[in-house]
């Protein structure tokens, strides 16, 4: 995290986590909203359901016409009106039932009522059911009948053909028979049969009762339509077959329900226009109601869950603006959130949009006269419905059930809106947040790249103090640590400028008591001794020489260094310089072999010649004392890139690992530990890297290797830029 301090570290971590913490602790506040939401919309549902439920208590004639006495619904033997959403065409093709196909049930030998031949199988069968709009109940019959007997044209019965028999319980309490019959495909004739079931004459035409019939592959169709105020809770629908035209007996018989009695008929029920007229106006908001009887079939409805008008839809739209925050959010950051986010979906498959029966725990919980709530996913997973339901109350009984739906889409939008408003919030929390903590970051940052840089800046790379650390005077950890520094480094220069000035001044403070002793033993010396006393007084005036050589080299980097502060550069021919002291060298060392390499071309330096030819006899003394015996001294300067490139090698051991940079700084010496004729104090390559660096230039030194990979001899490399100065 920015390389920062473990203590501005934690800091910066626990304001991170924090601000990780909002987003988490606003969805966990939003879900705990949505939940009481839900607890809200489902009691306002509950309400809702118990406010209809009271319109309708205490009102039996709501429910006495729709066989609410029944203790048991039988399939197929009573029958439930489907309310149709246009007018049937009566043409016999069946053709507007298609939608409606799904509902109709098949009549066949479960259903079989009479057979005249229990031998033979029964070849007559019929799929049917019943619909109701716009005050008429209509129905259809596709007949499966291999032999199709229509009535004769001069025949008055109208009994001894194929026909359809319907018997209903009017509203006026009275039992009553039909018959449809034809003598040809096309409009049906219906009559009425006297009320006593043990006659079938005299017959009245009854014109109310109209449709089609049609001959089709199978046998025929029939449609019909009857007004409701001729059919009461009781009703029921026999097919009679005959297939002998000439003995014309009737072979077969299959109905909903025996006709011949009252008390055997099944029932019909008819969604009550009177109970969907209270319920109407629900259907201005997004509410589904229902209203069913005790066996769950369903009375009235209205309304629709797909439509997005309730109270929490309303509530959750807003006018959008066209300012450059409205229009960024509507770009950029919805299509972002919604990405997490869910929107509503407008359509869904709602199973129980055509239900003629309904079921589930809050209905059977309803039925034992207490509310009752529940919620359901609907097939598709687009959308979650909530359903109430609230007991109808008659004589103490409970007769039928208020039921009332809503999806949670004005939940869900509401929702989606507090998550909007929280992202909005959070981003720009996090935001600023990232702002603060990245100029927070980069204040300290650059207060330790400055640190840093000082520290670097206060000593070079041989670990000398150049210039001082200013302490900041900013009260924290980093300020602690500046000042820190600071007090370090300050004590360190003073150290090192004692060790520095060290030398000179034992050099110095040495001098004259060596020049006493000296003085002292060359008096000793002109005096007649005995042979043993001149041997003691020869040893002393050897120690007091070499003490007095180790004085002159203590002092010698000291009096360069002073020299080279004032020294004036010209510009002269290191090739020369080079040429010249190693043809001295090689009348000076005739014993040793020297191999050099000199390029012919002008190589123009910018410094002194004189400190060129002390580098040069510091690297050549180093290389000799170095050397195995009878191995050259290779010396080479060449050009590379503007820059003269002086080698000088030897064979000879190697360096000591980790060594290679501080052979260069001052009393540092890999020299065995032994008897040595002269003093060593590590001081020639410490001269040697000041005098390359005061011709701007850089010295190393490596270890050589031959062709088999061991270690050769080592090498020292001088590189000295060239003067952009022509020579004199």
């Amino acid at each position: 995290m920015f390389n920062l301090p473990i203590g501005l570290r934690a800091k910066v971590a626990v304001l991170s986590l924090f601000l990780l913490c909002l987003p988490w602790l606003g969805y966990q506040y939003v879900w705990e909203m949505e939940k009481y939401l839900r607890h809200g919309q489902e009691k306002t549902l509950e309400g809702t359901t118990q406010a209809l439920a009271t319109a309708l208590h205490e009102r039996p004639k709501l429910f006495d016409s729709q066989a609410s006495f029944l203790t048991q619904v039988e399939k197929g033997r009573d029958l439930y009106a489907y309310p149709l959403s246009g007018p049937i065409q009566l043409d016999g093709k069946l053709a507007d039932w298609s939608s409606y196909r799904h509902r109709a049930l098949n009549y066949g030998s479960d259903y079989q009522i009479y057979k005249r031949d229990e031998s033979q199988p029964l070849q007559l069968s019929f799929t049917h059911m019943v619909g109701k709009y716009a005050g008429y109940l209509y129905a259809f019959f596709e007949v499966n009948d291999p032999q199709v007997v229509y009535r004769g044209k001069n025949s008055l019965s109208i009994d001894r053909n194929d026909h359809i028999a319907i018997a209903t319980l009017a509203p006026d309490g009275m039992f009553r028979r039909y018959i449809i019959a034809t003598t040809q495909d096309g409009w049906i004739s219906a009559f009425e049969l006297p009320e006593d079931p043990s006659l079938s004459k005299p017959v009245t035409p009854e014109v109310k009762i109209q449709g089609k019939w049609t001959k089709s592959k199978q046998g025929y169709n029939v449609e019909l339509r009857i007004p409701l105020d001729m059919v009461g809770s009781k009703l029921g629908f026999v097919v009679y077959d005959v297939n002998d035209k000439h003995s014309r007996a009737l072979d077969a018989a299959v109905g909903t329900s025996a006709i011949d009695d009252v008390s055997k008929l099944g029932t019909v029920l008819v969604p009550s226009p009177e109970i969907e007229s209270i319920i109407k106006g629900m259907s201005h908001n997004s509410s589904r109601i229902w209203v069913v009887d005790k066996h769950g079939r369903v009375l009235a409805k209205s309304g629709d869950i797909r439509s997005d008008n309730s109270v929490w839809s309303r509530s959750a739209i807003e006018k959008e603006g066209n300012s450059t925050w409205e229009k960024f959010k509507r770009d950029y950051l919805h299509p972002l959130y919604y990405k997490i986010l869910t929107t509503p979906a407008k359509d869904f498959i709602d199973s129980l949009q055509d239900s003629t029966v309904l079921q589930g725990s809050h209905i059977s919980k309803a039925l034992n006269g207490e509310q009752g709530s529940t919620w359901r996913l609907t097939p598709d997973n687009k959308a979650v419905v909530l359903a109430a339901a609230s007991p109808i109350w008659i004589d103490d009984k409970v007769m039928g059930v208020v039921i009332a739906e809503e999806t949670t889409h004005g939940i869900r939008t509401l929702r989606n809106k507090a998550l909007e408003k929280l992202f909005n919030v959070i981003l720009t929390i996090m935001s600023m947040g990232t702002l603060a903590l990245f100029f927070f970051a980069s204040n300290i940052s650059s207060r330790i790249r400055k640190l840093r840089d000082e520290a670097e800046q206060a000593i070079d790379s041989q670990g000398r103090i150049k210039n001082e650390i200013q302490g900041s005077k900013v009260r924290d950890e980093i300020g602690d640590l500046s000042r820190s520094f600071a007090s370090i480094v300050s004590r360190l220069s003073q150290y090192t400028h004692y060790l520095e000035n060290m030398s000179s001044r034992l050099s110095h403070e040495l001098r004259t008591p060596v020049a006493v002793v000296r003085s002292s033993l060359e008096h000793l010396g002109l005096q007649e001794l005995n042979p043993d006393t001149r041997k003691y007084v020869d040893r002393a005036q050897e120690g007091v020489n070499r003490l007095n050589m180790i004085l002159n080299n203590m002092s010698e980097a000291t009096r360069l260094e002073e020299s080279l502060s004032h020294a004036e550069k010209t510009v002269f021919p290191l090739e020369k310089v080079v040429s010249g002291c190693m043809q001295g060298y090689q009348m000076t060392y005739p014993d040793q072999t020297f191999s050099l390499e000199i390029i012919n071309e002008e190589t123009p330096i910018l410094g002194v010649p004189e400190y060129i030819a002390q580098l040069m006899d510091k690297l050549v003394a180093n290389a000799l004392e170095f050397s195995h015996p009878h191995t050259p001294i290779d010396v080479s300067l060449k050009l590379k890139n503007k820059f003269a490139e002086l080698r000088i090698s030897n064979q000879g051991p190697a360096l000591p690992e980790n060594m290679a940079e501080q052979i260069f700084e001052s009393m540092v010496s890999v020299r065995m530990q032994k008897a040595q004729d002269k003093p060593h104090l590590g001081l020639g390559l410490y001269i040697a890297r000041l005098i390359s660096q005061f011709h701007q230039g850089q010295i190393n030194a490596r270890n050589l290797q031959d062709k088999s990979g061991e270690i050769s001899g080592v090498e020292i490399k001088i590189r000295l830029p060239l003067s952009k100065e022509t020579l004199p």
